[in-house]
């Protein structure tokens, strides 16, 4: 499992002595136990005889929920990165890319530009996509498939040029 693979991961870097990694793996423990709390307050609101035992099994994060998580974590560095940069601050910049490839190590291998090209293509014509006001039914569909594989940003940049172009 995912979880405990970052846990495990984690034990070594405090043995090693590795900062970045060590620091960037507790951040992440800390986010996965804080979906984990939020999974669990839902749950326990809509099922109101379980035990507490109960509820923390039943709120543990599956694979898919922590790459959920990890994929959230990348996204905020690198918006971070972007904002350092423009502030001019580049050893903050550079201590976040660090940390962005310490995460991007747990996260699905991700597709490239044209693989993603690819299965838009597909999409756009399974879901009969004309124009770009179908973005949203085109998104829809191509999002559940490339959770996790593909940043967001490039796959709605690649379905608005894709649309732009059939009309």
């Amino acid at each position: 499992m995912l979880k405990q693979k970052i846990q495990n991961d984690l034990n070594v870097a405090l043995k090693g002595k590795k900062e970045i990694e060590t620091a960037t793996l507790r951040m992440l423990n800390a986010a996965i136990i804080n979906k984990e709390k939020e999974k669990r307050a839902r749950l326990s609101k809509e099922k109101k005889e379980s035990t507490e035992k109960e509820l923390v099994e039943k709120s543990q994060l599956t694979d898919e929920e922590i790459i959920e998580v990890l994929s959230y974590e990348v996204k905020k560095h690198k918006e971070a990165i972007f904002e350092f940069e423009k502030g001019k601050r580049e050893d903050l910049a550079e201590k976040e890319k660090k940390e962005t490839e310490v995460l991007k190590k747990y996260l699905p291998e991700q597709l490239s530009e044209e693989e993603i090209k690819k299965i838009v293509e597909k999409t756009i014509a399974k879901v009969g996509a004309k124009e770009i006001k179908d973005m949203g039914k085109v998104m829809a569909e191509l999002m559940p498939q490339l959770k996790g594989k593909g940043d967001g940003s490039l796959v709605s940049r690649i379905v608005k040029e894709s649309l732009s172009s059939a009309e």
